[in-house]
């Protein structure tokens, strides 16, 4: 009996360590010295014409920010409309894109006056965009003059489906976890630009900022909590390519409060059991490139708190029925592990941070929020309805 808890706490602790060590070492193997060998659009006569989309609640501290910096870009004007959406904001949203719709006839505001959520905006605005390519994007993500282009050229090539962008994080602070969440984005991102490069099967965009073909739109269920990744799924369903690309960059503050944090977390893994639900065939095709990503990159990411609680109740019983010291040092590494949000708030409230330990804390959350997160999946997920995250002024 005890070698069956033997096993199981090597196989946890295997699963955990090939999704977060092993692929993405696998990935960097793979994509060394690769490039992006499909035509892309090389000059502005070429570009094709683009819709903009943004689904806005109460973001009138970022949203004039975010239409003037579309407005500047260099992508041609004439091939460029911007379709805003207002999710029934209650601040000043509505009025400062009012402000910018009556001197810019390419700005076509919406404004919703019941809520929503995302999902149901974003669907109600595709119906009413013009132009073959989309880019889906977020009021407090911004770009860059070349952004649109980088994001755009890739289409020239007629079975890439969806390019991402390359997000970077600002407004990093020491005391709380902005630089745990930059390092997490950036490893992702990576990832996700390996994945493209290699199979065209970018697992998800970050849904601040990306394109694609609105043909091969599908609408978002309205009580989906993760439309991009919903998104991207189908088009990758249809057969199409999903790429990343590292030259079209955006820049958006990250959170730094625990608290926020954990709460985006929670309500985002809800959403990614939501996906799982639905794009579980992609589990029985793990020798073909999207399956083995979806299988690889998320699914096991998704059942990690599983494994961590599988291994720890391995710990347990070896360590009890055992006695010997090398189990009995790895449950207290573990339970050092589980504890470490609450040794590192503690520390916190006396002005102490360690880098080291805020990692260790932060993956600890990262689960903590995906167990949550499953829980409130289990239950049933009414609408997409939720409050943003909290970011850094």
């Amino acid at each position: 009996m005890l070698n069956f808890f033997l096993y199981a706490f090597f196989l946890a602790v295997f699963v955990i360590f090939y999704s977060y060590v092993l692929f993405p070492l696998l990935l960097s193997v793979l994509a060394s010295k690769r490039v992006f060998l499909h035509d892309r659009f090389m000059s502005s006569e070429q570009y094709p014409s683009v819709s903009i989309v943004i689904s806005a609640f109460n973001e009138e501290r970022v949203i004039a920010e975010k239409i003037e910096g579309i407005l500047q870009s260099n992508y041609p004007k004439e091939k460029l409309e911007i379709l805003i959406g207002s999710d029934a904001s209650v601040d000043q949203t509505a009025d400062i894109i009012q402000t910018f719709v009556k001197k810019e006839e390419r700005i076509h505001f919406y404004n919703f006056k019941e809520r929503r959520g995302k999902p149901s905006v974003i669907n109600e605005l595709l119906s009413y965009a013009k132009n073959p390519i989309v880019v889906l994007t977020d009021a407090n993500v911004m770009f860059e003059k070349e952004t649109l282009a980088y994001l755009c050229r890739h289409f020239k090539t007629a079975n890439v489906g969806l390019v991402g962008s390359n997000i970077l994080n600002i407004g990093m602070k020491k005391d709380g976890i902005s630089i745990q969440e930059k390092s997490y984005i950036e490893r992702e991102n990576k990832i996700k630009y390996q994945e493209g490069l290699i199979w065209g099967t970018m697992m998800g965009p970050f849904g601040g900022c990306y394109a694609i073909r609105k043909e091969l739109y599908e609408p978002v269920p309205p009580n989906f909590l993760v439309d991009d990744f919903f998104i991207s799924m189908k088009i990758l369903e249809k057969g199409f390519l999903c790429i990343n690309e590292l030259e079209a960059v955006c820049y958006e503050d990250v959170s730094n409060d625990v608290n926020q944090e954990y709460k985006r977390k929670a309500r985002v893994s809800a959403g990614n059991f939501q996906n799982l639900s639905v794009f579980s065939r992609f589990v029985t095709r793990p020798f073909t490139p999207a399956g083995f990503c979806f299988i690889s990159h998320k699914v096991l990411r998704w059942l990690t708190p599983f494994f961590i609680l599988l291994s720890l109740i391995s710990l347990i019983i070896l360590a009890l029925n055992t006695q010997q010291n090398f189990f009995i040092v790895l449950l207290i590494g573990e339970i050092f592990l589980l504890l470490s949000p609450a040794l590192d708030r503690l520390l916190g409230y006396v002005g102490m941070h360690f880098k080291l330990l805020r990692f260790v804390s932060y993956f600890s959350l990262m689960n903590l929020a995906l167990l949550q997160g499953f829980i409130r999946f289990s239950g049933g997920i009414k609408n997409s309805i939720w409050t943003p995250t909290k970011r850094n002024v």
